[in-house]
């Protein structure tokens, strides 16, 4: 057993509701897996790092330095650490994140983010369907030549002109009732969405109804996404060739899509449902046409398909969480090279998640939709907490103090 001299206070840094959704022993197996574990004692080990690129997207907009006295603070006001500890510079916490690498925090998230609703969560499930929903967005980087050259930039004005900062691309798969985040893909700028998209669904399974808007076109796309078992509930351009192959008793219709290379022959067509509705007042009404692979109107209505398209919107929100609210406005990443992008992404996604999980296990408790807690007022609470807490122990023997409130 290791004297109190002998520790680190790195060593018994806390961070709340993060230590609570990734347990520490988690994350040094994690390390351990993906050969990070240190040969010699470090100022800041493999498991601080993790715990401090976690922090550092739970304080986005904070200086390295003082993201790490935030998660020591508590514990010396408290007096549980009798021995000063000098708080790493930038350049050293930089070089550590460089050790580090993304694929502990990518790993981290393929082993923890899972959809969270129950099978009680309001606003996740219609007729024992889980309704998750697809989207891409895109992440601002800091223009340095290493980031410039890998992710590229965005054509403005035009295309006669680039924007200010490099881009990475970001698709993600998105549990509709809790916003919960279980499945991500990065790249560059010039990966599209749809690419990215198909890498996550090895992430869906029958039982799942997918949702995704007109970005998410193509045959080959459908036909990949339909082969997990998952059902589909796709928005489609209104000049898509949707011939009428049956009406039914609802006002939808059966139909079939066909790939682009053989438009002409049709061979090989996957049957689809076709919904068309309108949306709007005063003569503006926005035509939506939807497919579907729920082929039969008593399992799935045309009105109630229609309705559940909106729960679409429930991705939009929960990337406005991440970026407007967890990032703060006008977000740019802070890592200067792409691979420190990429863990920082992931680190963004577990944070998210962690507090996703977190509300949604207070609204079981309340008997609440989740979507009646705000995001904001939990991030703002969690953010206060981490400095009041009580610290856990790393050590292996379960030495120390506990792991501290949630």
């Amino acid at each position: 057993m290791k004297s109190s001299a002998d520790e680190r206070l790195s060593d018994r840094i806390a961070i709340g509701v993060l230590t609570r959704a990734f347990p520490p022993e988690l994350v040094d197996e994690i390390v351990a897996e993906c050969g990070r574990v240190e040969q010699r004692r470090r100022l800041l080990p493999a498991r601080v790092v993790v715990y401090f690129v976690l922090a550092m997207c739970l304080f986005s907009g904070q200086g390295y330095e003082e993201v790490a006295r935030l998660l020591t603070h508590g514990l010396e006001r408290m007096g549980r650490w009798k021995v000063t500890w000098r708080v790493p510079t930038t350049a050293a916490i930089g070089r550590a994140r460089l050790r580090l690498g993304p694929e502990p925090l990518k790993a981290l998230f393929a082993r923890v983010c899972r959809p969270v609703a129950s099978g009680e969560t309001s606003g996740t499930w219609y007729r024992g369907w889980r309704l998750v929903a697809v989207d891409g967005t895109t992440f601002d980087v800091p223009d340095t030549q290493a980031n410039a050259a890998f992710f590229g930039r965005p054509g403005v004005s035009r295309g006669q002109e680039k924007s200010a900062y490099p881009q990475a691309r970001v698709a993600a798969l998105v549990e509709c009732g809790t916003h919960a985040v279980f499945a991500a893909e990065a790249g560059p700028l010039a990966v599209h969405e749809t690419e990215l998209a198909q890498r996550l669904f090895s992430s869906l399974a029958p039982g799942i109804l997918l949702l995704a808007d007109r970005g998410f076109r193509g045959f080959d796309l459908w036909r990949a996404a339909t082969a997990t078992g998952a059902d589909l509930l796709w928005r489609v351009k209104n000049d898509a060739v949707l011939p009428v192959r049956a009406l039914l008793e609802d006002g939808s219709y059966l139909s079939e899509i066909v790939a682009a290379r053989d438009k002409n022959r049709r061979a090989d067509p996957a049957r689809v449902r076709v919904i068309e509705y309108t949306l709007g007042r005063d003569g503006s009404d926005t035509v939506y046409r939807l497919i579907t692979t729920v082929l039969d109107p008593k399992a799935a209505s045309a009105s109630s398909l229609a309705a559940l398209y909106a729960q679409r919107w429930e991705i939009e929100s929960t990337l406005d969480e991440i970026k407007t609210h967890q990032g703060g406005p006008r977000l740019v990443l802070r890592s200067q090279h792409p691979r420190g992008v990429e863990q920082e992404i992931f680190a963004f996604l577990l944070v998210h998640h962690a507090l996703r999980d977190l509300m949604h296990q207070a609204a079981r408790q309340a008997d609440h939709d989740p979507d009646r807690i705000s995001f904001t007022r939990t991030l703002r609470i969690v953010r206060r907490h981490v400095t009041d807490q009580a610290a856990f122990s790393p050590l292996p023997d379960g030495q120390g103090p506990g792991h501290g409130p949630a």
